[in-house]
């Protein structure tokens, strides 16, 4: 099974951005552009008051540890899980620093509502996978924090979500490897991202330059004549 070096790992968090749009990844992640809105600054700030506080926290037979680095060697992905909560749980795994056995529950924060989409999902189920591959355990469920309406969601990790995650770290890998940025595809999202304005998708309508500028010429012609 191919494993990959520490130098070669993706960002969790970037799975998000892809499963959203492949384009607005390239851009963030290959091509290192980056644009604050309302929105991304407010989820980081969100963020930042998951991380806060003591490392590790106790609250009767459960433990909260916030800003848990994990990763994966076999997906090639690192990053920072804003909070785990270990559940103790005698059919769970044997986690010598707390000395008992617990099951993770990976919990990511979210400033807005639920989605239509599956962007949020991946990224928790990336999360529950890393600490499987850490922590040699089984996990089926993780939770998202929404901030709009302020309560979880609880998620169902099922095989085929962490099958998806797999494919698109792949994905992903083979999109770093070539420095490949996908061409914009124009949606209803974009009006709301925050990079629309160093994407401009609006402009992959216009064609190639050479149909632009004959296009230019054949205005000028028509005009004088």
């Amino acid at each position: 099974m191919k494993e990959y070096k520490e130098d070669d790992y993706l960002m969790i968090s970037g799975i998000q951005h892809f499963a959203f749009c492949r384009r607005q990844w390239a851009l963030i992640h290959l091509e290192q552009q980056w644009t604050e809105n309302y929105k991304t600054m407010d989820g980081n700030f969100m963020h930042r008051q998951a991380h806060n506080g003591a490392f590790h926290e106790k609250r009767k037979d459960i433990i909260i540890s916030r800003g848990m680095p994990v990763f994966s060697r076999i997906m090639g992905v690192g990053g920072i899980c804003d909070i785990v909560e270990f559940h103790a749980d005698e059919s769970g795994t044997l986690i010598r620093t707390f000395g008992g056995k617990y099951t993770p529950l990976p919990i990511e924060y979210k400033r807005g509502k639920p989605k239509d989409h599956d962007a949020d999902i991946l990224q928790v189920a990336a999360q529950a996978m890393c600490l499987e591959e850490m922590l040699d355990c089984t996990i089926t469920q993780g939770a998202l924090y929404y901030g709009e309406i302020k309560h979880r969601v609880n998620i169902q990790i099922t095989e085929g979500i962490k099958q998806n995650v797999k494919d698109m770290f792949d994905e992903m890998h083979q999109y770093y490897e070539r420095g490949y940025t996908p061409k914009a595809k124009k949606k209803k999202a974009c009006y709301v991202c925050s990079l629309k304005d160093l994407c401009l998708p609006e402009l992959e309508k216009t064609g190639n330059v050479e149909t632009y500028m004959n296009n230019i010429l054949a205005e000028e012609l028509e005009d004088n004549t």
